[in-house]
């Protein structure tokens, strides 16, 4: 008759390793600068408000950009230049490593099936998919656009059909020209709600 020991034992072995590895992964202090990302974007980078962006899910390096953009001023967000003004370069990809690890929540609300088929059109007629993915997840430098606020896709695509800020990708002024606010919103409208 064999003995139970080490088996037991490997398992102990086993089940204390794992509560360890959780432990500290519970322990590793957050990124600098977080507790300001949360409080607008959401504990987990989910942005409970319409008008502003979830960067849960993002690619990294689209938030080291971005983030590093807003830090010398070269993208005019006046609510996070405060914020990033102090923050060195490792801390920046401390949090796009922290944000893009995120899971990407759906956006709320229903999707109206007209107006998602319109905007699927508007997305194909502008080849959103090449640079997005098809899934419209985002990709290195490119920012994931599926579930994102309804409200903010639609102020953005707006602001760069109409006022591209220095520090924006000038491929998208070029995409959008010539597109409707009727247009912008059918594509917001696909946008926000493709995947569900």
């Amino acid at each position: 008759m064999r003995s139970r020991r080490p088996a037991a034992l490997a398992g102990l072995a086993f089940a204390l390793a794992l509560a360890l590895v959780g432990t500290a992964a519970r322990a590793q202090p957050q990124p600098a600068g977080i507790e300001a990302c949360i409080a607008c974007h959401g504990p987990t980078g989910n942005s409970p408000t319409p008008a502003v962006p979830s960067i849960a899910g993002q690619p990294k390096v689209f938030l080291e950009n971005q983030l590093v953009l807003i830090r010398e001023g070269l993208r005019d967000v006046p609510s996070m230049k405060a914020v990033m003004g102090g923050l060195n370069d490792r801390e920046i990809v401390a949090l796009a490593a922290h944000f893009s690890a995120q899971a990407a929540l759906p956006g709320p609300g229903a999707v109206q099936a007209e107006k998602f088929k319109a905007g699927a059109d508007v997305a194909a007629r502008g080849l959103c998919g090449t640079c997005h993915l098809p899934g419209y997840v985002g990709q290195s430098q490119v920012p994931r656009l599926a579930g994102q606020h309804e409200a903010y896709l639609a102020a953005t695509m707006r602001m760069y059909r109409d006022k591209p800020d220095p520090g924006r990708d000038t491929a998208m002024s070029a995409v959008l020209h010539g597109l409707n606010d009727t247009d912008l919103e059918r594509l917001a409208h696909y946008l926000a709600n493709v995947g569900k």
